[in-house]
């Protein structure tokens, strides 16, 4: 039985290079083009693999030409609803995300081998409002229009349900992803919380989030490509958090700004030069969402790896923090010698040999045991630390206890 033959659009970021490789290496794909506007660089040229690579862009009838030479009968739109921070980049994007989406399903409806086509959305369709449900499921609808990304995204799902009403014949999968983080995703929600040394939110706000990871995104891409599912799904790991968790698990103070005064500071952090940020993305942000994934794992018979925590985490592992451990550990050592208490000693590192053992098992080996232990260290047998000058253990006259 011959194998997929399988297109995939964005090949030049990470998400679309990396889901070419994977399905390139797959034993049911027989071949994989990546196809995008501009030539991948090296690093997702070598995410890409065996995957061949066609210079074409969407925008551009000579897509059609490429699905009909190499008889494409799966396509993966990986590179729509992308978020770009500046307005010009942003007017690019709105023309490659609606136009280059109508040009591409106007070649595979001409197509007569095409049989799946799996479609990248966002939960930005939802919109952020503080009417919002609690949670939404893939029935709903935003209770106000979204702007940016998620206005493009509902306009790129209503062109891919007129698409489904002319060729009833393709199985269509439309995958509703939150925010994707990973160690090597860019995006103006990543730029965001990269910010140093403190990280602007509306005053008074503070919303929850979902995050995918970005391997995630990837293998659900991959899984909806070679299954049987059809229809939309929303896509998130579990779990949620809350925007002051997310600023400070990625090592930045929360700045609680008033609304009206986002934008000012945006102009001035530009003007400074100590990066920016939307001002609409963070209004955004503070009223949240949180998806049913439900879909996810009972139909589509997905999970997800990572949760929406471990998820951040991982991202957040590479960013820079702003106060190092180095600083936190000198500051608890001056504090503790303030208060007159012996500050604990550092966790020593861990021998490989004795990979078996604990934290816990090679500090009490570096304790002292009998009368030693009882004389030169303030802890007693038990590994209790003294409390010195209030148990009576230490030098000078004890208190008395006040009466009234």
């Amino acid at each position: 039985m011959a194998g997929l033959i399988v297109l995939v659009t964005g090949v030049t970021r990470v998400i679309g290079s990396c889901l070419a490789g994977r399905l390139a290496d797959h034993p049911a794909v027989d071949r994989v083009i990546g196809v995008d506007a501009a030539l991948p660089e090296p690093a997702a040229r070598a995410r890409m693999g065996a995957a061949d690579f066609a210079r074409v862009d969407i925008r551009n009838p000579l897509v059609a030409r490429v699905i009909e030479a190499a008889g494409v009968d799966t396509v993966v739109h990986a590179s729509a609803s992308s978020t770009p921070a500046s307005s010009a980049a942003r007017t690019m994007a709105k023309e490659m995300n609606v136009l280059g989406t109508m040009q591409l399903l106007a070649a595979c409806q001409r197509s007569e081998s095409v049989r799946n086509l799996i479609v990248r959305s966002t939960g930005a369709v939802y919109g952020a409002s503080s009417r919002d449900p609690a949670i939404f499921t893939e029935e709903m609808s935003a209770r106000s229009v979204p702007s940016g990304p998620g206005r493009d995204a509902i306009d790129i799902e209503a062109y891919v349900r007129g698409f489904g009403r002319r060729r009833p014949d393709v199985r269509i999968a439309v995958p509703r992803f939150a925010e994707i983080v990973g160690p090597t995703v860019v995006t103006p929600l990543t730029r965001y919380f990269g910010l140093t040394p403190a990280v602007p939110m509306v005053l008074g706000r503070d919303a929850r989030l979902q995050f995918v990871h970005e391997q995630d995104a990837i293998g659900l891409l991959e899984h909806l490509a070679l299954g049987d599912f059809a229809g939309t799904v929303n896509a998130a790991g579990d779990g949620t958090m809350t925007l002051a968790q997310a600023i400070h698990r990625a090592g930045r103070i929360p700045l609680p700004v008033p609304s009206i005064g986002l934008d000012p500071l945006s102009r001035v952090m530009r003007t400074v030069h100590l990066g920016g940020f939307s001002p609409n993305q963070v209004k955004a942000l503070s009223a949240g969402r949180v998806m049913d994934t439900t879909r996810l794992r009972e139909r589509v018979r997905y999970t997800p790896r990572f949760t929406t925590m471990e998820a951040f985490d991982d991202f957040a592992a590479h960013l820079r923090p702003v106060v190092t451990p180095q600083v936190v550990r000198g500051v608890e050592v001056r504090v503790a010698g303030t208060l007159g208490v012996r500050p604990l000693p550092d966790t020593p590192a861990l021998d490989p040999v004795r990979a078996s053992g604990s934290v816990t098992e090679d500090l009490l080996a570096q304790r002292p045991t009998g009368d030693d232990a009882t004389a030169g260290d303030p802890a007693g047998p038990a590994g209790r630390p003294r409390l010195v000058g209030i148990d009576g253990h230490a030098g000078g006259q004890p208190r008395r206890r006040r009466t009234r």
